[in-house]
């Protein structure tokens, strides 16, 4: 079979930069044991993948998507802001940063303080002091 170049790609995925990207993050899926959707026909794993988007076996988009997700190493999730107590007064709301959790039977509200990252090494590095070694 003929091998594959980039050109046969391009009509697929019309940035080369962007084709790149996704043939080798395809390259490395494959190299981790991901099933390929062509025969292999003796190829290098590099031109499976640009055989597999050429073919259309792999739809770009999907692709683009699984690696933008294999690249994120925080994803923030969205969380409902604590509503406030209707009948309560400014000395009765919880600290900023605070989680409020109600009980089943809903008449006591506790809170929890929230804390970064950073405040936690800090505290952690507060707790234990560092040994002391004379020898150096």
């Amino acid at each position: 079979m003929a091998r594959v170049t980039v050109e046969d790609c391009v009509d697929k995925v019309e940035n080369r930069f962007e084709l790149v990207l996704l043939a080798s993050h395809r390259a490395r899926q494959i190299a981790q044991g991901q099933q390929i959707t062509v025969d292999r026909d003796n190829d290098k794993n590099p031109v499976v993948a640009l055989r597999e988007i050429a073919d259309e076996t792999l739809s770009p988009d999907d692709l683009k998507e699984d690696l933008i997700h294999s690249l994120q190493k925080h994803v923030e999730v969205d969380e409902p802001e604590p509503q406030a107590p209707a009948s309560g007064t400014l000395s009765d709301a919880p600290a900023p940063g605070s989680v409020i959790v109600a009980s089943e039977d809903g008449d006591d509200n506790i809170a929890f303080d929230r804390m970064s990252e950073d405040e936690l090494l800090s505290g952690i590095e507060g707790l234990i002091p560092p040994e002391k070694n004379d020898d150096f």
